[in-house]
């Protein structure tokens, strides 16, 4: 398992937000150039960015993201956050994302879902996001009104990259993850599962390999020092 420094975007800057909350920030990096080169300096290799802004309709962190995912050649970075649109899953593909996430219109609209991954198979990863097991959407504001069981037998036969599942209730709040969940996923579904929401430890990161997860995406733990990203790279970084 690998293990995935989130790079959150906020106003151009990378934030930690507790359960998502805007009210609720807790780190901010002035330039998230800066995050990305300092857990670079460790060794990790793979990085998740995401917009809040527009994830939100509030905005956009487009030249951000740019910068980011251009800034040196063999990195991988999965980058999600209000696509809702082919031609946005194009430029970040040809940006150099090496994925891209998709969560509202994903859940929403299963014929474009359909359409997208069959033009770039094993390149697009959907977001289900989770609290309690009802998949939410629109930034964790709305409830889908749909089950994660439904939507994994949705998710089952098309040619994804992988489920970037979110345990919302756990998110920013350092208390564990929901183990669970994570099982369940793995069981019910062939795709890889990267794993959000609640990493605080490295039990966690080894409860969650154990279980099968192919990636732990981390934020407020390493932002905070909670996890030693030294020895979170040495065990977990490719």
């Amino acid at each position: 398992m690998r293990a995935i420094p989130a790079i959150d975007l906020r106003e151009g800057a990378c934030v930690q937000l507790v359960g998502g909350s805007y009210d609720a920030e807790r780190v901010r990096v002035d330039d998230p150039l800066d995050a990305l080169r300092h857990w670079r300096g460790f060794g990790f290799r793979s990085f998740h960015v995401v917009d809040l802004d527009a994830a939100l309709g509030r905005g956009s962190n487009a030249q951000v993201v740019t910068r980011l995912t251009s800034h040196e050649p063999g990195l991988a970075f999965t980058v999600g956050g209000g696509v809702r649109d082919t031609a946005r899953v194009t430029a970040l593909l040809e940006g150099g994302a090496s994925g891209v996430v998709v969560g509202t219109r994903a859940i929403e609209d299963a014929g474009w879902l359909a359409e997208v991954t069959e033009r770039f198979p094993g390149r697009v990863v959907v977001a289900a996001d989770v609290r309690g097991r009802e998949v939410v959407t629109r930034g964790w504001t709305a409830g889908s009104g749909r089950t994660l069981d439904q939507v994994l037998a949705v998710l089952e036969p098309l040619a994804l990259g992988g489920l970037l599942v979110t345990a919302v209730h756990k998110e920013g709040q350092l208390e564990g993850v929901d183990l669970s969940l994570m099982r369940e996923v793995v069981k019910r579904s062939r795709h890889r599962l990267y794993a959000s929401g609640g990493v605080t430890t490295m039990d966690d990161l080894r409860a969650l390999a154990a279980a099968g997860a192919y990636g732990a995406v981390i934020g407020m733990a390493l932002y905070t020092g909670r996890l030693d990203a030294r020895e979170v790279a040495r065990e977990f970084a490719e």
